[in-house]
């Protein structure tokens, strides 16, 4: 799991006997109701799996580049070659996941990943890597994931019930953020043991098993083939086109995006939110760490585990309440508060109150992530679905070089100055979307 990914602000129907959609309509019954469907259960089980090796995959390769090269800028350039790709497919990934099974996508992604990470184990157990092939698999994992994420947020509305979208979302960043907690820790003890092979190969054989969970997914087919029944033009007209319809169907993603009053701001908050925290977060707290707090690499550990923690508390608490009627209000107080914590962390004194803040800011950015997707799941016309999502991890991402570029330069002047500028930048977006559509949203 990149830096990125960890910022956060990324269809299908079963059978009559097993559907969540064939089901008698129910109202959401707390946190765990969507492990009741089938197609989710196995889905939800798989991935978690799949999640936890990539804590061990992240670890283990920010090792070995260092223990190739000794050098913090090698490690940085293997991130940045995943990185690219990710963001300039990520909309042709949104794109695609609409015109095929997102599980088919995320099956082959899996099963394409546990293949290269196998290779990648092998190599590494016969000491015959080298740095070149770190860069190919990073640049092959972050095409995979242009494609894989997009993917993942298109398939849940087609699995559970409209009622536990926000149930169905809290369980799986829920799960994304219990893995970071326990996943980091556990992985450098087994490096430390048994060196980087057996982590690449944990890592091989959690893709393996997430590709086969999502293989024994019955009695189902794309929600949107369900919400549009294809006829003999229509099959002729959405197959075997290239890459001009492909840009057709991505123009029109962004048409219908824009469009729409509410997501449009949504794009716009959420891009300025992750804009203002990818580089404080990641260049901002080790800065903090290394020269105003106590305790070094420990201090920015206790507080990367307090956003994981309060993140945590954050999805559990949205997916175990009653959707609220009034989302908007809620997001807009949110991202208040994600702004005024932003500029105390330029000011607190020790690594506790810096952690106490970050807890609290991660509580709130997961119980609004929960909010924010299921609304969107739930809002946006199915046959888009896949697109949109792919424009919301499009705007979080997107500004991320400039972010970072910004944070090196800043923090270097003053620290307390670049956490103050990015908790205005989410402050002034706040009260602008106070003054929008999206004030309204339910």
């Amino acid at each position: 799991m990149d830096a990125e990914a960890q910022a956060d602000l990324g269809g299908i129907v079963s059978s009559p006997a097993d559907s969540a959609q064939a089901q008698p309509r129910a109202r959401q019954r707390g946190i765990l109701q969507p492990l009741t469907v089938r197609n989710f259960r196995l889905m939800w089980i798989g991935e978690s799996v799949s999640l936890l090796g990539d804590q061990f995959h992240y670890v283990a390769l920010s090792w070995l580049t260092l223990q190739l090269t000794g050098s913090g800028l090698a490690l940085g350039t293997v991130l940045m070659v995943s990185a690219i790709p990710r963001l300039i497919f990520m909309l042709v990934g949104g794109a695609v996941s609409d015109r095929m099974s997102p599980r088919t996508l995320m099956l082959v992604s899996n099963a394409l990943r546990g293949v290269l990470v196998g290779v990648l184990a092998g190599l590494v157990a016969l000491e015959q890597v080298q740095l070149w092939h770190l860069y190919v698999l990073a640049a092959i994992f972050g095409l995979v994931d242009a494609f894989f994420y997009p993917a993942i947020n298109a398939i849940v509305p087609s699995l559970v019930e409209p009622d536990n979208l926000g149930a169905s979302n809290a369980l799986l960043h829920g799960t994304t953020q219990l893995t970071m907690l326990i996943g980091p820790a556990a992985s450098g003890y087994l490096i430390a043991a048994a060196g980087t092979a057996i982590a690449f190969a944990l890592n091989a054989v959690s893709f393996v098993f997430a590709a086969v969970m999502l293989g024994l997914m019955r009695g189902f087919r794309p929600r949107f083939a369900e919400a549009k029944p294809a006829t003999p033009d229509s099959t002729e007209q959405n197959t075997g086109k290239g890459a001009r319809q492909l840009l057709a169907d991505i123009v029109a993603g962004m048409r219908y995006a824009w469009g729409d009053p509410i997501i449009r701001v949504m794009l716009l908050v959420v891009a300025a939110i992750d804009f203002s925290f990818i580089g404080p977060f990641n260049v901002g707290l080790a800065s903090l760490a290394d020269h105003r707090f106590t305790g070094g690499s420990q201090a920015l550990g206790i507080m990367l585990s307090a956003w994981g923690g309060g993140a945590l508390l954050g999805v559990l608490a949205a997916g175990s309440i009653k959707t609220p009627r009034r989302r908007g209000p809620i997001l807009l107080g949110v991202v208040s508060v994600l702004g005024v914590g932003l500029a105390l962390l330029g000011i607190v004194p020790n690594v506790w109150s810096a952690s106490l803040v970050i807890a609290i800011m991660g509580m709130g950015s997961g119980f609004v992530n929960v909010l924010a997707i299921a609304w969107l799941q739930a809002h946006t016309d199915s046959s888009m679905i896949g697109r949109v999502m792919s424009l919301v991890m499009f705007a979080s991402v997107g500004l991320s070089p400039i972010s970072y570029a910004l944070a090196g330069v800043m923090v270097d002047l003053h620290a307390g100055l670049l956490f103050g500028v990015a908790g205005a930048i989410v402050l002034v977006a706040a009260a602008l979307a106070a003054a929008s559509p999206l004030r309204g949203m339910d």
